[in-house]
């Protein structure tokens, strides 16, 4: 069903010239592929350059200035070889009229030097000069032509993003030939759009995205980028549309809420509600008892209280005599929500159930026949839970823990399998309002923002690695006192590539000298060996908790209070501050020690700095924004939600709104995109790979 207009770029990328199985590999590993067979054409043309060469700069031999790229035309002087079985350069010598270069080449081998710069031959070289003893030198120079032929040397020259073992040589070739077929794409934009904001076509803004002629055009804010960038937005946010229209199509089931479930527990938790716990549970309980289905985000900062509006959500369902799920996106997590509200949720007697891919056997065939029957009113599990082979009696809810783990598509899938409860998505993640409203334009928006009564600030604090020692001692004595502590590595096991410290590593080096009361957790383990430890430090067991990044969403261990995370600087903010919120958890003051290595980059030290100075996640979340922008902040390039090609959301927020107001007009009025402007936004929506949003066109 793609237009075929847009054929010649979704061919597969190996169908260009030049690219075979050796440079396929490589081309999938840039683009973060299984293999070339998922790579097409439009990969490359969607690869935008992040800076240019200007080559233009041919100032004379002499006045080359050190460390710049020049341009030089000169006469070929002599070759001097490198004396056979040395590691001396082989060099060759031009001059022009206001002094001598040598070009320096290592590992020669042949004689095409002699062929590609013959002595008396005027030639013209291009790459960076370097003064040594008052003597300028030019190591394997980037581009060498007769100078007959320098007006085909590229003189301002773009540069992309590459990976180990791709020369920006054969990219820039294979883009070219990527270029010639782009089609005149039908127009999408509005008219007084393109004049307001003084849009080219799109067809001319990719071509002067990859040929930019001077530094504002590689700026974010170049037309050609903006002009891609809004497209880029508008793709996002017509899809979003769609999908709502489409749940909203579907009609939900009206939950009433009546108390019968919730009081009792409600009377029985050991804290009473926040304002804003209370706030989000009565928009959740009037979304459901709506006629249209519920579909909204509950963001929450570290510790605010969401896993208590979830068990009000579901005993809401339970009530109206449905079932409600809760899907979270790890093992530890799904069995942990189940130990909690299970004991949250014993004063009104509902039958709970955990379900994940460790289910097996006799245990699970029980499972799913309690699930198939409704006597289990909550399920609690991980991607499982929407099998084929799970049948609900009766679904009306479904949570989704830690939704940036899931992403859009998720959405999509549950939609598509005819399963149609209310939804209500969570995530512990503070966003920034641009990425909820690229990322979740869908969903109505609930937050917390207030802490439990009770819960103490955590002192952070900034160590450097060469003090590692002096921590130790100190956990020494805060073990012997019958604390408990956390210690975080960005590595599972050591790495020639990295000298990082590998948890496995430091876990050996700390039970030495803590003895038995230290425990290693990581992703590598199977599910029943990682929930052992986490039993064992909750049990006391283990007093230090050795760990990757496995621990950083949801594990509750309400009395540690101390987190050591080792290279922190290698950490992002957001991470860091879902580590940290392992503590400071109970009524207990907590600390939060960030060891880094130095020196810190001026971006390392902002991180770090913002970490010390607040708590609040969602100023965090801004700031994390800033620094390290969209694609990396949620682990977006693997998750589903939206890591931008073009667009940038630091960048273009102005145009983020603008397409969020386009697509809600474009949909009130042509829902099915029939109409003329319809039928070219359908290929943009195919342009951009949007294919779930035009399967629900298509399914109606």
């Amino acid at each position: 069903m793609r237009p075929a207009i847009l054929d010649p770029l979704f061919a597969p990328l190996n169908t260009l010239s030049g690219i075979g199985p050796k440079a396929g590999d490589l081309y999938a590993r840039l683009f973060g592929r299984e293999s070339i067979d998922d790579c097409r054409v439009i990969d490359l043309v969607f690869h935008a350059p992040h800076s240019l060469i200007d080559r233009r700069h041919q100032p004379g031999i002499a006045r080359a200035p050190q460390g710049s790229i020049v341009t030089i035309t000169g006469r070929v002087d002599r070759h001097q070889p490198a004396p056979p079985r040395t590691s001396q350069p082989y060099r060759v010598f031009l001059h022009d009229d206001t002094g001598e270069l040598a070009l320096t080449f290592f590992r020669v081998k042949g004689n095409w030097l002699e062929k590609a710069l013959p002595v008396n031959d005027t030639v013209t070289v291009s790459g960076k000069v370097d003064w040594f003893n008052g003597r300028p030198s030019m190591v394997h120079p980037d581009y060498m032509v007769r100078a007959a032929e320098a007006e085909n040397l590229p003189l301002v020259e773009p540069v992309y993003p590459l990976t180990a073992g791709l020369s920006a040589r054969i990219l820039r070739k294979s883009i070219e030939a990527a270029l010639p077929r782009l089609p005149d794409f039908p127009e999408w934009i509005d008219e007084a759009l393109m004049l307001k904001q003084g849009f080219a076509s799109a067809r001319d803004c990719f071509l002067a995205l990859h040929e930019p002629r001077d530094e504002m055009d590689i700026d974010s804010q170049a037309p050609s980028r903006r002009r891609l960038a809004y497209d880029e937005f508008l793709a996002g946010q017509l899809s979003l549309s769609l999908v709502r229209q489409r749940l909203r199509k579907v009609a939900g089931i009206p939950v009433h809420a009546t108390g019968r479930l919730s009081g009792p527990v409600l009377d029985g938790l050991p804290f009473s509600l926040t304002q804003s716990q209370t706030t989000a549970i009565a928009d959740v309980l009037k979304d459901m008892a709506g006629e249209e289905r519920m579909l909204r985000l509950l963001q929450g900062d570290v510790g605010s209280g969401k896993t208590a509006v979830a068990l009000m959500t579901m005993l809401a369902a339970v009530e109206a005599g449905g079932q409600a799920v809760l899907m979270a996106p790890t093992e530890i997590l799904a069995r942990q929500h189940f130990a909690t509200l299970s004991r949250m949720a014993a004063p009104a007697g509902v039958t709970i159930d955990v379900l994940t891919g460790r289910t097996k056997g006799r245990e699970r065939e029980a499972i799913l026949e309690r699930i198939a029957s409704g006597e289990t009113r909550i399920v609690i599990g991980t991607h499982a839970l929407f099998q084929d082979t799970v049948m609900y009696s009766n679904l009306l809810l479904a949570v989704v823990d830690e939704q940036h783990r899931f992403g859009v598509h998720q959405r999509l899938r549950l939609t598509a399998k005819g399963i149609s409860p209310h939804m209500l998505v969570m995530t512990a993640t503070p966003i920034p309002r641009t990425l909820v409203l690229a990322a979740f334009g869908d969903m109505d928006v609930s937050k917390l923002t207030e802490k439990p009564a009770g819960r103490k600030p955590i002192q952070t604090v900034t160590v450097p690695t060469e003090r590692t020692g002096d921590i130790v001692e100190r956990l020494h004595g805060a073990l012997a006192e019958g604390k408990k502590a956390y210690w975080i590595c960005p590595l599972v096991e050591e790495s020639e590539s990295s000298d990082l410290m590998s948890a496995d590593e430091r876990y050996q080096t700390l039970k030495s000298r803590l003895g038995d009361r230290v425990g290693l957790v990581h992703g590598r383990m199977n599910g029943a060996e990682k929930d052992a430890v986490m039993l064992a430090f909750k049990a006391g067991d283990i007093r230090l908790l050795v760990a990757t990044t496995v621990v950083e969403v949801g594990v509750d261990v309400p009395d540690a209070t101390i987190m050591v995370i080792e290279h922190a600087e290698r950490f992002g903010l957001a991470q860091l501050h879902q580590l940290r919120g392992r503590v400071g958890r109970g009524e207990e003051a907590s600390t939060c020690i960030l060891l880094y290595k130095g020196p810190l980059s001026e971006n390392g030290r902002a991180r770090l700095s913002i970490l010390r100075e607040t708590e609040d996640g969602f100023l965090i979340a801004e700031e994390d924004l800033k620094l390290r922008g969209e694609g990396e902040l949620l682990g977006t390039r693997q998750s589903g939600t939206p890591g931008f090609r073009i667009a940038s959301l630091e960048a273009h927020a102005d145009l983020l709104e603008i397409a969020r107001k386009d697509a809600a007009y474009i949909i009130e009025r042509d829902p099915e995109l029939t109409s003329e402007r319809g039928t070219a936004l359908r290929t943009l929506l195919y342009l951009y790979r949007r294919d779930e949003a035009i399967r629900f066109l298509r399914a109606g």
